[in-house]
C-alpha cells in the first residue's frame, strides 16, 4: 500500500483507516465512469477535489486490452503528472494526497487530492457564447496566447495531454467575469489522469492535444485571424514560416480536428 498524506490529514478521521475513510467520501459528484468518482469536498473548512479509482474490473480491462491499449488504473499517474508540470512551469493543481491499495490492476483502488481552484471557469463555457456575442478583441487575443503559451511548453517538455480540450483550462475570474486587476488572464490545466511524458513526442500526439483544442473550440466563434494567431504564438515563428515549414502538421490538424466534429455532431445533434 501507498498513502501519501500531511501530517494534520493522519489523524481525525474518528479511529478509522485513513484510506478506507477518504475512499468513503461524500460531496459534490462531477464525473463518475469506468470506476472512477470525482467529486469536491470540504475538510476543516476549506475545499478540495477528490478522484477516486475503485478499480476498472476485468471486463473493461480485458477489452481495452483487445484494443491494444490501457486503462487508467489508478491516480498515480495524475499524481506524478501534477508534480512533473509544476516543475516544467505549466500551471495546474496543487496536490495535497495520493494513496494507493491491492496489486490487480483490474481491482487497484486509489485516490488523489488536490486544492479546489476556487473562482475559476472552465474555457468551453466561458467561451461558448463568443458566437453569438463576441468578447473584446483584446480579451480573446489574451486568452489565446495564454492557451498557446500552455499548449508550447506543455510539448515543449514532452508532455501530452490527450484530453486537451477547453473544458480542462480553468480560468481564473473575479466576480466580473474577467482575469482580476486587468491582468493576463491565468489559465490551469486538469484532468491529468492520462497525460504521458517521453523523451521526444511523437508528432501524432502533438496533432491530436492541437486538434483537441481546435475541436473544442467550434463554438466560439473563431475566426481565420484567431487561429493563425495561435499557431504563430505555439510555435513562436512568423506565420508564413511556421506554415512553410510543416504544413503537413496543420492539415492533420485540421482533418482531425473536422473529423471528430462530425462523430461528434452524429453523435450529439442536440448540442450541435
Amino acid at each position: 500500500m501507498i498513502l501519501k498524506l500531511p501530517e494534520a490529514w493522519r489523524q481525525g478521521w474518528g479511529g478509522q483507516d485513513p484510506f478506507e475513510a477518504i475512499m468513503g467520501l461524500k460531496g459534490e459528484v462531477f464525473k463518475s465512469r469506468q470506476g472512477r468518482t470525482t467529486l469536491r469536498f470540504t475538510r476543516q473548512g476549506r475545499h478540495y477535489f477528490a478522484k477516486l479509482h475503485r478499480g476498472v474490473g476485468w471486463g473493461l480491462l480485458l477489452r481495452y486490452l483487445g484494443q491494444l491499449r490501457w486503462p487508467v488504473t489508478d491516480a498515480g499517474n495524475e499524481w506524478r503528472a501534477i508534480g512533473d508540470l509544476e516543475t516544467a512551469g505549466v500551471p495546474t493543481m496543487k496536490r495535497v494526497a495520493y494513496g494507493r491499495r491491492g496489486w490487480s490492476p483490474a481491482r487497484r483502488r486509489s485516490f488523489l487530492i488536490t486544492e479546489a481552484l476556487e473562482d475559476t471557469i472552465n474555457l468551453e463555457d466561458y467561451c461558448k457564447s463568443w458566437g453569438r456575442q463576441p468578447p473584446p478583441p483584446a480579451r480573446k487575443r489574451a486568452l489565446i496566447a495564454a492557451v498557446a503559451r500552455i499548449a508550447r511548453r506543455l510539448h515543449g517538455n514532452g508532455f501530452n495531454h490527450r484530453d486537451f480540450y477547453l473544458c480542462h483550462l480553468l480560468l481564473r475570474q473575479n466576480a466580473g467575469g474577467r482575469p482580476p486587476n486587468g491582468k493576463a488572464p491565468q489559465l490551469y490545466l486538469i484532468d491529468l489522469h492520462r497525460v504521458r511524458r517521453r523523451r521526444r513526442l511523437p508528432r501524432r500526439w502533438r496533432i491530436k492535444d492541437i486538434a483537441g483544442i481546435y475541436f473544442s473550440s467550434f463554438r466560439a466563434g473563431l475566426t481565420r485571424t484567431d487561429r493563425c494567431r495561435f499557431i504563430q504564438l505555439y510555435t513562436g515563428k512568423p506565420l508564413r514560416e511556421a506554415l512553410q515549414d510543416d504544413p503537413a502538421f496543420w492539415r492533420r490538424v485540421a482533418h482531425k480536428r473536422d473529423k471528430d466534429w462530425r462523430t461528434f455532431a452524429r453523435h450529439h445533434p442536440d448540442l450541435v
